[in-house]
């Protein structure tokens, strides 16, 4: 399944990774390696922005449109993840832009048009030496009955210099339909006390209860694209207790449910999990990562 993106975004969401690092959205498909395999050669490291990338919030209010755009400081430590984040921003922002110069040519004379809006927060999920990860959430408005979210995850492995993407976590199709399988139980398992809370009558439950099936298995389809926003959970000894997949609206349920997440604890991935990242997880091999403590951010 293909996610529903904002037509500029879908080449940053998945790609800007890339541009901004310069080509780690995805290992050569030449040298891909069985996940259960032990004999794995060592990660590459990714090019990384020669100097510091700053990142500087944006305010801005006129009569079209307003931008606010705000970042954690600690980014900044990470010239790979700041990269990519300011990548993401500047692309949200060029599209609501273009939005702006093509309303503007519509509108008529004294027919004002409705303000179009950006809204974009970065936030910091977790830092420690093993791992640096950082939230992107917020809106844009461009006309429509409402806004289009704006959810994407960062995860950068500062120890391997790269970015941590789905095709890097499992790195077979196998992998991926583990994965999917759990994520989807979990997904069919809350979907009644969903439905339920909206309060229908019986015969509209049961066709939204076969709506909301159907978008699930769609979303949940074992594809590495339908799996590329997630975020580390914190454990024992510097480790990770698993991950947080997050679902952004029309993925695996209406808009009117908002952004979905599920939680997969590290027994689940660890057979399926990139040999070189079994260490990051609690049970993975090796002894507990050495000063992996979540740190949090001084200033």
């Amino acid at each position: 399944m293909t996610k529903p993106r904002m037509s500029y975004l879908a080449l940053v969401t998945g790609a800007a990774l890339a541009m901004a690092v310069a080509g780690c959205s995805r290992d050569d498909p030449g040298t891909a390696v069985d996940s259960r395999s032990t004999d794995m050669p060592p990660p590459a490291a990714d090019p990384v922005p020669a100097g510091p990338v700053a990142l500087a919030e944006v305010s801005e209010a006129t009569p079209d449109y307003m931008i606010g755009i705000s970042y954690p400081e600690s980014a900044e430590r990470y010239p790979g993840v700041a990269a990519a984040m300011k990548a993401y921003a500047d692309a949200a922002r060029a599209e609501l832009m273009e939005a702006v110069a093509g309303r503007r040519q519509l509108a008529g004379p004294g027919d004002p048009p409705p303000m179009y809006d950006l809204s974009l927060a970065f936030s910091e999920l977790l830092v420690t030496p093993a791992v640096a990860a950082y939230a992107a959430d917020g809106s844009t408005y461009t006309g429509g009955a409402h806004g289009m979210p704006l959810v994407a995850r960062f995860v950068w492995l500062p120890q391997q210099q790269r970015m941590l993407t789905a095709e890097r976590l499992v790195p077979t199709p196998a992998g991926w339909a583990d994965i999917a399988g759990y994520i989807r139980g979990q997904l069919h398992e809350a979907l009644p006390a969903r439905v339920d809370a909206t309060g229908l009558e019986a015969e509209d439950r049961q066709q939204l209860l076969r709506t909301g099936a159907r978008m699930i298995d769609e979303g949940t389809a074992p594809e590495a694209g339908n799996f590329d926003q997630f975020e580390p959970l914190a454990g024992a000894g510097g480790r990770l207790s698993g991950l947080r997949f997050i679902f952004p609206p029309y993925q695996v349920a209406p808009y009117s449910e908002g952004v979905l997440q599920v939680d997969v604890p590290a027994p689940v991935l660890l057979p399926v999990v990139a040999p070189e990242l079994r260490n990051l997880f609690e049970g993975g091999l090796g002894s507990d990562v050495p000063g992996a403590e979540a740190v949090t951010d001084p200033g």
